[in-house]
């Protein structure tokens, strides 16, 4: 049986969703030696240099910190060599761990990913559950090797995905619980119970970074298609349609009976914009015009005239 502070370890992550993961291990009390994280980035209006999530709770929580460009620099690898981790957890760092560092430690290098694989490997997995209509999520532990998410899976945690859920709901739901996958796959690991199995790479899918373009909607499509893609890209890159030449993005979105010229408005109201689509209706509760903030449907109609007819362009 091996203590959990008898574990050297390194973790390396960057966004939000690392944090909890981060926060249960040092809850439990491993020797969280380092932390790895993306260099800061300029960001904002006056481009100021900003630190990533995970480097603001390992500098609170008094754990140094190191943020190499490049983790394949050979001289980044013999630093982190030099560190002798037993373990190392991954959580979204953002770079591609070589050949080099998967070697390092002895209990291998753990990474917590975002779906149940092997379905959506890939840099995007909660944003593409959504948009693709999936009724269950959840998270994986795995032994990372070189390939993309394709190393033997350790630990899942499953659950429901909500009707009108967005990816950014669903994103804070999967961290707490990739934190307790995490907790598992640890308690497990001490207890010498860990179990790996292959992922079928023949039930395998892709779920690649999103891009802007990617929220462009075809009213041609069916409105259930349209209201995953709009929760699917809620809040970024966001789903948008044109309006009198300008973009208009739009969200709170729910599939409704009915029909008429796909991309036409068919009534505003205080309860929302229904716009036809190539197969129902879409109930839209929430819009945004450039440089303005996103607006209730009953706020949105003050300031802007949708009258029926009104035609919405891709």
């Amino acid at each position: 049986m091996i203590k959990p502070q008898d574990i050297r370890t390194v973790f390396m992550g960057t966004p939000d969703f690392a944090l909890a993961t981060l926060e249960g291990l040092l809850d439990t009390g491993v020797d969280l030696c380092a932390v790895y994280t993306q260099p800061d980035r300029p960001k904002g209006r006056g481009n100021k240099l900003s630190a990533p999530p995970v480097k603001e709770l390992a500098l609170a929580r008094g754990i140094p910190v190191y943020q190499p460009v490049k983790l394949r620099d050979p001289a980044v690898v013999e630093e982190l060599r030099a560190l002798a981790p037993d373990l190392i957890v991954v959580v979204a760092y953002g770079q591609i761990l070589p050949k080099s560092v998967l070697e390092i430690p002895r209990y291998g290098c753990i990474n917590v990913h975002a779906s149940l694989l092997p379905r959506y490997r890939g840099a995007a997995p909660i944003n593409q559950a959504v948009i693709d209509g999936e009724e269950v999520a959840g998270v994986t532990t795995m032994v990372m090797d070189v390939g993309l998410d394709t190393g033997a899976m350790l630990i899942k945690r499953a659950t429901p995905i909500g009707p009108e859920e967005t990816a950014g709901e669903l994103h804070d739901r999967l961290a707490l619980l990739g934190r307790e996958a995490m907790e598992e796959t640890l308690e497990r690991l001490c207890a010498g119970t860990l179990r790996a199995e292959a992922q079928d790479d023949a039930l395998s899918t892709y779920a690649p970074m999103m891009k802007k373009e990617d929220g462009r909607i075809d009213w041609s499509r069916s409105a259930q298609a349209i209201h995953n893609q709009v929760r699917g890209l809620d809040p970024w890159p966001g789903a948008f349609t044109h309006l009198d030449g300008e973009v208009l993005k739009i969200a709170r979105t729910r599939p409704e009976p009915g029909e008429g010229e796909p991309g036409t408005v068919l009534s505003a109201g205080a309860d929302g914009v229904r716009i036809a689509c190539g197969e129902g209706v879409l109930l839209v509760r929430e819009l945004q015009l450039p440089g303005k903030r996103r607006l209730s449907a009953r706020d949105f109609l003050q300031g802007k005239h949708l009258p029926p007819g009104t035609t919405l362009e891709p």
